[in-house]
């Protein structure tokens, strides 16, 4: 008797927390949404998000507000939305990070990555290898043949510790068994101003940031991580066309909310985000950034993050990277 009871009582729990739950989606949203971005203004983190908040109002007449929350390669603004209230008012777009990233080169964090609920991925960019002009190479031969002859004296950008950028850059150490020096900035856009002043030597920068800067001749970009060329810069090869398949690194970026928002405002937030992703206009200014939209399922973000999570876990272990 006292076991039927307690399951009558879970079982009605269970009713009226999803009845909590599709009322509080039943009127949803009825105030502005904010959208946490993990990273200073400027980088493709930024502006991805930013685009889709201006084709988003006939969804969200309230508005989508992005807002920087920045520091400690994105925990900060993470941990920010971790311990939001998970009403859907509050989410975090961010790159892999954050997400698939940091929970294996953090010895400590403030927030479970693995309890976000997932949105969608919104777009994924392929990194690429830029070099400054004061650089006296123009190929990723002659820059392994310049690297070997100068052991730990050639400059790395980054994005900060742990970002895709510092774990592309020792992933491409480890396979050509170079040594370069790391200098992390926080974020893309201070990155790329220096190595556009020569101030540092490379940068390995998913190409939505980088490419108006090489088109203009002030960086050049010599190889693509990816399978494929990208159609922004044709004539850069890819690192597996120059011999270098296990080369690869995409940068994507994601939507989460805090864990316990309830499943009929994620499935409305996802509905959403996934209308503003399939519209031409959208795809089209993603397309000037090298971002391919992808706008999957919750389910299909939720399996993909646990791959990169592994993957990137990885490339940690096997350069020995650490937060330095």
């Amino acid at each position: 008797m006292q076991t039927l009871t307690l399951g009558l009582r879970l079982l009605a729990a269970t009713a009226l927390a999803l009845a909590s739950g599709l009322s509080a989606a039943s009127d949803f949203p009825n105030k502005p949404i904010r959208v946490i971005v993990p990273f200073p203004a400027g980088g493709t983190a930024d502006i991805l998000p930013r685009v889709l908040a201006e084709k988003m109002r006939s969804r969200f007449p309230q508005g989508l507000v992005v807002e920087n929350r920045t520091g400690a390669g994105g925990n900060i603004g993470a941990e920010a939305v971790a311990k939001a209230e998970p009403d859907g008012y509050t989410l975090l777009a961010s790159p892999p990070g954050p997400l698939a990233i940091n929970p294996s080169l953090y010895p400590k964090l403030a927030y479970d990555a693995t309890r976000f609920a997932p949105v969608t991925v919104m777009a994924a960019v392929p990194n690429v290898l830029a070099v400054s002009n004061k650089l006296p190479i123009k190929t990723v031969p002659e820059l392994l043949a310049y690297l070997k002859a100068n052991p730990g004296k050639v400059t790395y950008a980054s994005q900060g510790n742990g970002s895709t950028s510092h774990l592309t850059a020792n992933l491409f150490e480890t396979l050509t068994g170079t040594q370069m020096l790391h200098i992390p900035y926080k974020g893309t856009a201070p990155a790329l101003t220096d190595l556009a002043g020569g101030q540092v030597d490379v940068f390995f920068d998913n190409l939505g940031a980088s490419a108006a800067l090489h088109k203009s001749g002030r960086i050049r970009i010599i190889a693509v991580a990816d399978t494929k060329r990208s159609p922004v810069i044709k004539d850069v090869p890819t690192f597996a066309e120059l011999g270098l398949a296990g080369m690869q690194a995409v940068t994507w970026f994601a939507v989460v909310a805090p864990a316990g928002t309830p499943p009929a405002i994620v499935q409305a937030l996802n509905a959403a985000f996934v209308e503003a992703l399939r519209l031409p206009e959208v795809q089209a200014r993603f397309a000037e950034y090298g971002a391919e939209t992808v706008a999957n399922t919750p389910e299909q973000m939720a399996q993909f993050v646990r791959g990169e999570t592994v993957r990137w876990a990885k490339v940690i272990k096997d350069a020995n990277v650490t937060v330095d």
